[in-house]
Protein backbone atom coordinates (compact mmCIF):
# COMPACT_ATOMS: atom_id res chain seq x y z
CA UNK A 1 0.00 0.00 0.00
CA UNK A 2 1.16 3.37 -0.69
CA UNK A 3 2.53 5.14 2.37
CA UNK A 4 0.03 7.58 3.32
CA UNK A 5 2.18 10.06 4.94
CA UNK A 6 3.60 10.15 1.30
CA UNK A 7 0.07 11.07 -0.31
CA UNK A 8 -0.34 14.05 2.75
CA UNK A 9 3.29 15.29 1.84
CA UNK A 10 2.50 15.30 -1.76
CA UNK A 11 -0.69 17.71 -1.25
CA UNK A 12 1.23 19.96 1.36
CA UNK A 13 -1.01 18.87 4.42
CA UNK A 14 0.08 17.14 7.58
CA UNK A 15 -0.20 13.98 7.81
CA UNK A 16 -3.33 13.33 10.68
CA UNK A 17 -4.73 10.51 9.61
CA UNK A 18 -6.92 8.42 11.81
CA UNK A 19 -8.92 5.28 10.92
CA UNK A 20 -12.64 5.27 11.48
CA UNK A 21 -15.31 3.59 9.97
CA UNK A 22 -13.30 1.31 7.89
CA UNK A 23 -11.46 3.58 6.11
CA UNK A 24 -8.50 6.17 6.39
CA UNK A 25 -9.71 9.70 7.15
CA UNK A 26 -7.40 13.63 6.76
CA UNK A 27 -8.64 16.52 7.73
CA UNK A 28 -7.85 18.82 4.72
CA UNK A 29 -10.66 21.44 4.38
CA UNK A 30 -8.64 23.92 2.24
CA UNK A 31 -7.20 21.32 -0.29
CA UNK A 32 -7.86 21.88 -3.74
CA UNK A 33 -9.88 18.58 -4.81
CA UNK A 34 -8.56 18.87 -8.52
CA UNK A 35 -4.91 18.68 -6.58
CA UNK A 36 -6.70 15.51 -4.74
CA UNK A 37 -7.85 13.57 -7.98
CA UNK A 38 -4.54 14.41 -9.80
CA UNK A 39 -2.59 12.98 -6.94
CA UNK A 40 -4.99 9.78 -6.34
CA UNK A 41 -4.68 9.29 -9.88
CA UNK A 42 -1.49 9.33 -10.33
CA UNK A 43 -1.56 6.00 -7.96
CA UNK A 44 -3.88 4.49 -9.61
CA UNK A 45 -7.01 5.10 -7.03
CA UNK A 46 -10.17 4.95 -8.33
CA UNK A 47 -12.46 7.28 -7.54
CA UNK A 48 -15.93 6.09 -5.35
CA UNK A 49 -17.75 9.00 -4.38
CA UNK A 50 -18.35 12.79 -2.21
CA UNK A 51 -20.74 12.86 0.85
CA UNK A 52 -21.76 16.26 1.42
CA UNK A 53 -22.82 17.20 5.51
CA UNK A 54 -24.07 20.67 6.42
CA UNK A 55 -21.48 22.62 8.99
CA UNK A 56 -23.00 25.17 11.77
CA UNK A 57 -21.51 27.89 9.77
CA UNK A 58 -23.36 27.28 7.11
CA UNK A 59 -20.50 25.94 5.01
CA UNK A 60 -20.53 22.00 3.83
CA UNK A 61 -18.09 19.34 4.75
CA UNK A 62 -17.35 16.91 1.69
CA UNK A 63 -15.82 14.25 2.33
CA UNK A 64 -14.03 12.43 -1.08
CA UNK A 65 -13.69 8.47 -0.87
CA UNK A 66 -11.26 6.79 -3.18
CA UNK A 67 -10.61 3.02 -3.54
CA UNK A 68 -7.00 2.66 -3.37
CA UNK A 69 -6.50 -0.79 -4.27
CA UNK A 70 -8.42 -2.27 -1.20
CA UNK A 71 -7.83 0.37 1.08
CA UNK A 72 -10.45 3.28 1.38
CA UNK A 73 -9.45 7.06 1.80
CA UNK A 74 -11.47 9.47 2.73
CA UNK A 75 -10.31 13.54 2.63
CA UNK A 76 -12.49 15.88 4.44
CA UNK A 77 -12.45 19.34 2.36
CA UNK A 78 -14.85 22.43 2.59
CA UNK A 79 -16.44 24.39 0.82
CA UNK A 80 -15.56 28.29 0.76
CA UNK A 81 -18.81 30.66 -0.28
CA UNK A 82 -20.74 27.40 -1.04
CA UNK A 83 -17.85 26.65 -3.80
CA UNK A 84 -15.23 24.56 -4.54
CA UNK A 85 -13.83 23.16 -7.78
CA UNK A 86 -15.03 20.76 -9.41
CA UNK A 87 -13.53 17.17 -10.39
CA UNK A 88 -15.71 16.30 -13.09
CA UNK A 89 -12.99 16.77 -16.02
CA UNK A 90 -10.50 14.39 -14.39
CA UNK A 91 -12.85 11.87 -12.87
CA UNK A 92 -16.14 11.62 -14.77
CA UNK A 93 -17.55 9.46 -12.13
CA UNK A 94 -17.91 12.64 -9.99
CA UNK A 95 -21.20 13.68 -12.73
CA UNK A 96 -23.94 12.93 -10.99
CA UNK A 97 -22.61 13.48 -7.00
CA UNK A 98 -21.27 16.70 -7.96
CA UNK A 99 -24.91 17.53 -9.72
CA UNK A 100 -26.55 15.85 -6.12
CA UNK A 101 -24.58 17.72 -3.74
CA UNK A 102 -25.82 21.05 -5.96
CA UNK A 103 -29.07 20.64 -6.15
CA UNK A 104 -29.53 18.98 -2.80
CA UNK A 105 -26.95 21.59 -0.87
CA UNK A 106 -26.64 24.73 -3.64
CA UNK A 107 -22.91 23.92 -3.60
CA UNK A 108 -21.46 25.63 -6.48
CA UNK A 109 -18.75 23.25 -8.35
CA UNK A 110 -16.44 25.93 -10.17
CA UNK A 111 -15.77 24.79 -13.73
CA UNK A 112 -18.63 23.61 -15.09
CA UNK A 113 -22.62 24.65 -15.41
CA UNK A 114 -24.39 21.61 -13.45
CA UNK A 115 -27.79 20.76 -15.42
CA UNK A 116 -30.70 19.74 -12.26
CA UNK A 117 -30.10 15.73 -11.69
CA UNK A 118 -32.99 15.38 -9.11
CA UNK A 119 -34.67 18.92 -8.94
CA UNK A 120 -37.70 20.26 -11.73
CA UNK A 121 -35.54 23.52 -13.65
CA UNK A 122 -37.80 25.53 -11.93
CA UNK A 123 -36.63 24.66 -8.41
CA UNK A 124 -34.39 26.24 -6.21
CA UNK A 125 -31.15 24.18 -4.95
CA UNK A 126 -30.65 23.93 -1.54
CA UNK A 127 -33.86 21.77 -0.69
CA UNK A 128 -31.91 19.44 1.98
CA UNK A 129 -30.23 22.75 3.95
CA UNK A 130 -31.26 22.73 7.33
CA UNK A 131 -30.92 26.15 7.64
CA UNK A 132 -33.58 26.84 4.90
CA UNK A 133 -30.85 28.41 3.12
CA UNK A 134 -31.32 27.92 -1.22
CA UNK A 135 -29.56 29.55 -3.94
Amino acid sequence: MTDLDDISHELGISPAWREEFGSCWLAAPGLDPRALAHAMLARRARFVTITAIEQPNAELRLDYHWDLDGPLLTFTLATESHQIPSITELCPGADWVEREIRDYFAVVFLGRDLEPLMLCADDKPGIHLRNGRSQ
